[in-house]
């Protein structure tokens, strides 16, 4: 009996370990990454948390991987926190700035030109309903 119920709750814990693993986040870094970090507000530097100012500060760079769930990185002397964050506070930093900017103006196109280029010669007035009627 004792054999059937310790193969049981085997059986549950590799069940459950399974459902868990679907939502767990496999990120894997090397030495050099750049990474950003997510604090509490008790990690913060004093003046750097408020309720509009972002919780996440970076890049950094990964200096030593301890495994695969815990990461020393490199950090200034003004955090005064330890270096070693666990892989659920950390997330990859993409240096897609150019990217990311998106040219809006056209290098001296007229707009007023553009607009009638896209919307042709529609008639405005005929569009809604007349107030007067």
């Amino acid at each position: 009996m004792h054999v059937q119920v310790h193969k049981q709750i085997i059986k549950q814990n590799e069940q459950y370990k399974r459902r868990v693993d679907k939502h767990c986040k496999r990120v894997v870094f090397k030495e050099g990454d750049l990474v950003w970090i997510h604090l509490r507000r008790e990690r913060f530097p004093v003046g750097r948390f408020g309720k509009l100012k972002p919780r996440a500060d970076g890049p950094f760079k990964v200096l030593q991987r301890i495994n695969d769930n815990a990461y020393k990185i490199e950090l200034p002397g003004e955090y005064n926190v330890s270096g070693t964050f666990n892989v659920a506070n950390l997330s990859p930093y993409y240096d897609d700035e150019a990217d990311s900017r998106v040219n809006l103006s056209q290098g001296g196109v007229d707009d007023a030109k553009s607009e009638s280029a896209v919307f042709g010669n529609m008639d405005y007035r005929s569009m809604g309903s007349s107030v007067s009627e």
